[in-house]
């Protein structure tokens, strides 16, 4: 959104101010049709400002680089390289497997409101199966797994679809993206900023999930801090470099490093750990 390359292991990045300006100016577009649009406009604001964006993008910069097609769409079994022993990463993988099961449940969780109804026990199941076999063939396949997202409520709340036949038909769109190369190339054209302006005000919309969570616990001096401390622990990891970690035993490192699993286990050990109860 600030121009800044993806990823903060680039040397020499800088906030780009005119590519800022113009992302400031598209979420705020975005945010104000999402106020004050109608209903019937107002679930597409997303889109306009996507299409605002990157048409403003494009005639005022130059435009942004795709991804690089391949010559052969042929399926190969780990592509990135033959599997190889890390203690660290298996470590981390478990644990972030089993810390994700939080993200699936909220993802459903804070549906409730939106559809009107709990959340079943099946629908649970369900839901943790059809995620731990697509998880286990990405890892073969080197592919990102499919899961549901807590970000998902955002994009929920903002365009009020709720039914099931957008989905199937979006799902329908990205398999196209997949296996008809210049159909992903085009839409990998997208500049990161204008995506991430647009982002930035959906995820807005998970705020108020937040806090109707919290309202959910009475908060006292003493009992805040079972949300305070995986917050801010969690947020200061996520500011540090990765040279940081350098220090720390290879089995440690991308658990430690992880400023949101740490702040998971924390969340765990707190809520579990201490009677809050007792004045």
């Amino acid at each position: 959104m600030l121009g800044i390359p993806f990823g903060n292991e680039a040397e020499n990045a800088q906030i780009d101010l005119a590519i800022s300006l113009l992302s400031i100016m598209i979420a705020i577009i975005v945010a104000i049709i999402s106020i004050k649009a109608p209903a019937s406009i107002k679930r597409y604001g997303l889109l306009i400002g996507i299409v605002i964006g990157w048409i403003a993008f494009n005639l005022t910069f130059e435009q942004q680089g795709a991804v690089s097609q391949t010559a052969s769409s042929s399926m190969a079994l780990f592509p990135l390289g033959k599997p190889t022993w890390d203690t660290g990463i298996v470590i981390t993988t478990v644990l972030a497997g089993l810390l994700n099961t939080a993200n699936t449940f909220g993802a459903l969780k804070g549906t409730d409101s939106i559809y009107r109804a709990e959340t079943s026990d099946s629908q649970y199941r369900s839901s943790f199966t059809i995620t731990g076999i697509f998880t286990g063939l990405s890892g073969v396949l080197e592919l990102v797994p499919y899961a549901p997202y807590v970000s998902s409520i955002g994009f929920l709340n903002q365009t009020g679809i709720i039914r099931r036949l957008p989905f199937i038909l979006g799902s329908f769109m990205f398999f196209l993206m997949g296996i008809i190369p210049p159909i992903g190339h085009f839409f990998s054209m997208l500049p990161l900023s204008i995506g991430s302006a647009v982002l930035f005000v959906s995820y807005l919309q998970l705020f108020n999930s937040s806090l109707s969570f919290f309202r959910q616990v009475e908060f006292n001096t003493l009992n805040i801090y079972r949300s305070a401390v995986p917050l801010f622990v969690g947020i200061i990891i996520m500011t540090f470099p990765a040279s940081y970690f350098d220090t720390l035993p290879d089995f440690l490192r991308p658990l430690l490093s992880s400023g949101l699993l740490v702040g998971i286990i924390l969340a765990l050990i707190l809520e579990n750990g201490f009677d809050w109860n007792r004045t």
